[in-house]
């Protein structure tokens, strides 16, 4: 029986309005939401209850198998460089590399690379007290060096896996990692420099007094080199992108290509990272390991239920064959790349979490990437970067890094919504700017 596109429409718009208003208004954990809007999509589309469950379990065990090791060392990964101190380690190396006049791009460039493992809400509550000690000693306003921190971390978070919006959305797509990663690198860099740059045009105006306030606590009893500290940012992402140079016939290739593809296979990679991180300590001890490990999991737990929830949700919406209603459609296929951006920006805008708005968009524009014209794997990866462009725009009132921000700097909601909102906005509209460029030229 063939459900009428009305009510597949109006029940996927009640889907998503009820993930919005439980997640945003109500404050209900996003897994909840998704698991809802899934039953409710589903019930709605008249699937029955046994189906419903089946296809849930089948995105969320999906997801699991294509991301759950990757989220999970990731975050890994993040929670160590964290605690040895390797974050501020890296701060400081850029610090005296551009000059102490320049020190909102050092913030830039540190949030930029610290955030490529770490999450940008914890990025930026390890680095605040280093971005209040150098807005004190330059007197440099904090809204300026606020935001240039904010927007570097920022700037990764919504486009490059391991991240969870990115790297769900990669997987529900069906992008490969690989070239995900070093293509996302490329269109985070002007995102990061927009941010900056506004940060520095707009807080320029509002000079802020910096309180004391207690820093996050670390062993920093033996910092690492600076060389220590780079690795396992560096290693990884190093690994993952010549992977996919190696992408060729597995029964042609040699021992040596082999060995490099098994390497740089992202659970491959992100594992070699944390075993770098470790050497960024010299002595541990196994209450310390265990705690850390602990924490990890627990961390990357919370993000996991959600990526699956997503997949569920996801796959819902794959059984209602929504792509069928739209491939008739011509004019469908002239918004290509700009429907991914809109329909994750207006998500993104209205219940606050970039990774759920990116996770949600992508369930919904998987059925229809045929209708949109996104059928090789250049666009594909594109789409997946248009969403992360998306998820940029707005931070605002609603977004619990909004309030990170504000809280760990000390700034008020006004100077905030004027400064770091706009350049959200700024960096969202750009990014979607570099990924048409790169449309017309790959």
């Amino acid at each position: 029986m063939t459900i009428p596109f009305l009510q597949v429409l109006i029940f996927l718009l009640f889907g998503i309005t009820i993930i919005i208003v439980l997640t945003a208004k109500f404050h209900v954990h996003a897994f909840f939401a998704l698991i809802i809007a899934s039953f409710v999509v589903g019930l709605g589309v008249e699937m029955n209850v046994g189906d419903i469950i089946t296809s849930m379990k089948d995105g969320f065990g999906n997801i699991m198998r294509s991301l759950g090791l990757i989220i999970v060392l990731g975050t890994t990964l993040g929670v160590l460089l964290e605690y040895t101190g390797s974050t501020k380690v890296m701060a400081d190396f850029i610090l005296r590399k551009v000059g102490e006049k320049n020190a909102p791009l050092a913030m830039s460039l540190t949030g930029f690379i610290v955030g490529l493992p770490v999450f940008c809400d914890s990025g930026y509550i390890v680095l605040s007290g280093l971005n209040k000690s150098i807005a004190k000693r330059t007197n440099i306003s904090m809204v300026v060096m606020s935001v240039s921190l904010a927007s570097g971390l920022y700037a990764v978070h919504c486009l490059i896996p391991p991240h969870p919006g990115a790297a769900a959305a990669a997987g529900t797509i069906g992008v490969n990692i690989g070239k995900l990663i070093p293509l996302g690198i490329l269109v985070a860099v002007p995102a990061m420099f927009v941010g900056y740059w506004w940060a520095n045009y707009a807080g320029k105006k509002l000079h802020h007094v910096i309180e004391e306030e207690e820093e996050v606590v670390t062993d920093t009893s033996s910092k690492p080199s600076v060389i220590k500290s780079f690795l396992p940012v560096v290693v990884p992402i190093i690994l993952i992108a010549l992977q996919s140079f190696f992408v060729i016939d597995k029964a042609a290739a040699n021992g040596f290509v082999k060995f490099f593809t098994a390497l740089g296979d992202p659970v491959s990679a992100l594992s070699i990272g944390v075993l770098l991180a470790f050497n960024c300590k010299r002595k541990w001890k196994k209450k310390a390991v265990s705690k850390l490990l602990q924490e990890a999991a627990e961390k990357a737990g919370g993000i996991l239920v959600i990526i699956g929830a997503g997949g569920a949700f996801g796959a819902i919406l794959a059984a209602t064959h929504l792509g069928n209603y739209f491939n008739g459609i011509n004019t469908l296929g002239n918004f290509s790349l700009l429907f991914p951006f809109l329909l994750t920006f207006t998500l993104k805008t209205a219940q606050g979490s970039s990774t759920v708005a990116i996770i949600t968009a992508a369930s919904i524009i998987q059925p229809l990437l045929p209708a949109l014209g996104i059928t090789t794997e250049t666009n594909k990866l594109l789409c997946v970067l248009s969403m992360g462009a998306g998820s940029m725009m707005i931070s605002h009132a609603n977004d619990a890094y909004f309030w990170v921000i504000t809280k760990f700097s000390g700034l008020e909601m006004k100077a905030m919504l004027k400064v770091y909102s706009i350049a959200t906005i700024l960096m969202g509209l750009v990014t979607m700017l570099i990924v048409y460029i790169l449309f017309f030229i790959l």
